[in-house]
């Protein structure tokens, strides 16, 4: 295919033990040494086509997103450990759901959800340990956690469930990516038992689910928070969403829901922990607001704490959550003169793009100005820390006024330090940080 430096499959296996802890590298000097383009054969198929130039970038996902549809890592791989919602299908069925979760998440729909979001906020902080450096990123996905809970079933009783929810999801991500970065040993996984283990825990998760479900019907009460909407969210033909697939939408919600939150709130206090002088601007913009944050609509967010907004969009810059989104081609395309023939699957690095020296100044560097500076129509096709077209994250507007409120009170309340010099990053579905030990004192 083309004239690309093909990577091969001796060369990924030579370097199998590195790339399953974290591939990022492996890509870096693959870019660094061919370009924005190299290929990958990971198995006897076709090669996969890695990219990290913008145009192309934009092309699949925005100007010929029709066609290019997700790949069977996500609609198969991973649908079968969370089920078949609006992250895991394609076609009709994606576009259905789509157009049925979608009203949950606008705007004004979430206004009756702040004050929830913000309680549940509170109650988490109340654990941080003061005087005393721990590693807080378990701490950031129990709140994270807690808030998408409260949010979807404004249940103070299901702490229990929850944790156990959490465990199953996190214990079949790390499976998922064992099956991702291996795949020349799924045979093995199928016949030691380990697929089937993490299966039985997928549905494990399903009936937790379905238990709280059946309790609200039960209830007969009706509540304003993401899960009545689910419940009331009616086909074209008036009919409701069958148990089976409000479960799916469910899980879809949680995974990926709460674990792209916690991770790019413990980035966000690391970098913010490193870097003194931006901690300090942003305790003054914090501190000046009298109001109580409580009672702020969700549009107030982002007019009063602009540097808030900043810095976690500099931090969604260098460890986007998506650190790698993939396409698999429908027909022969071309870009530019690559050709794409039909079934190729596209690995499109966000991590790379966030980094792109041919765009951003000085890209390593946690500098939230930028965002002040730059109008969002000049770095738009430079960054995605949401994806982008009509695939682009449903939940975008509810992540990011979450890690504003969190970000906002422990800055009002805390002074946090680092002794870390680094922070260890840790890619499976999305990008985690290994651990992130902080030091909050009082202010």
């Amino acid at each position: 295919m083309n004239n690309l430096k093909l990577v091969s499959r001796l060369q990924v296996i030579k370097n199998a033990r590195a790339i399953l802890k974290n591939p990022l590298p492996f890509h870096h000097k693959n870019f660094e040494a061919y370009g924005d383009y190299f290929n990958i054969r990971l198995t006897t198929k076709k090669p996969v086509l890695f990219t990290r130039n913008p145009g192309l970038v934009k092309y699949i996902l925005q100007k010929q997103h029709k066609k290019f549809q997700k790949s069977s890592l996500q609609t198969v791989d991973l649908a079968k450990y969370v089920g078949h919602g609006i992250l895991t299908s394609n076609g009709e069925h994606w576009r259905t759901h789509r157009r049925m979760v979608q009203p949950a998440f606008h705007k004004k729909k979430l206004q009756n959800l702040v004050r929830v979001m913000h309680q549940a906020v509170l109650y988490e902080l109340e654990r941080i340990p003061t005087e005393t450096e721990e590693d807080i990123f378990p701490l950031m996905g129990d709140l994270a956690f807690q808030v998408v809970a409260k949010s979807l079933f404004s249940s103070t009783d299901i702490r229990d469930k929850m944790q156990r929810l959490k465990y199953i999801t996190e214990a079949n991500q790390r499976m998922l990516i064992k099956e991702m970065r291996q795949p020349y040993l799924k045979w093995w996984f199928k016949i030691n038992g380990e697929i089937k283990k993490h299966l039985s825990l997928s549905d494990e998760s399903k009936l937790l689910l379905l238990e709280i479900i059946e309790e609200r019907r039960n209830a007969g009460q009706e509540v304003d928070d993401l899960l009545d909407m689910l419940l009331k969210a009616r086909y074209e033909d008036g009919s409701l969403m069958s148990d089976a697939q409000l479960i799916d939408e469910v899980l879809i919600l949680f995974t990926a829901g709460h674990e792209t939150t916690a991770n790019a709130l413990s980035f966000a206090l690391y970098l913010l922990a490193k870097h003194q002088d931006i901690q300090e601007q942003v305790y003054k913009e914090v501190s000046v607001e009298k109001t109580a944050l409580g009672q702020l609509e969700f549009t107030q967010w982002e007019r009063k704490f602009p540097l808030v907004k900043y810095c976690l969009e500099e931090t969604l810059r260098l460890y986007p959550p998506a650190y790698v989104i993939d396409r698999v081609a429908i027909e022969d395309e071309k870009y530019e003169g690559i050709s794409i023939p039909k079934d190729t699957l596209v690995l499109m690095s966000l991590y790379e793009l966030h980094r792109y020296a041919g765009f951003w100044e000085n890209p390593e560097q946690f500098n939230p100005y930028r965002f002040k500076a730059l109008d969002k129509s000049e770095y738009g096709d430079f960054y995605y820390p949401f994806g982008a077209g009509p695939r682009m994250c449903v939940g975008n507007n509810f992540a990011m006024v979450e890690m504003m409120i969190t970000i906002t009170e422990i800055i009002r309340k805390y002074k946090i330090t680092t002794s870390m010099d680094t922070v260890e990053i840790d890619p499976l579905i999305s990008l985690k940080p290994k651990k992130v030990t902080l030091t909050f004192k009082a202010r």
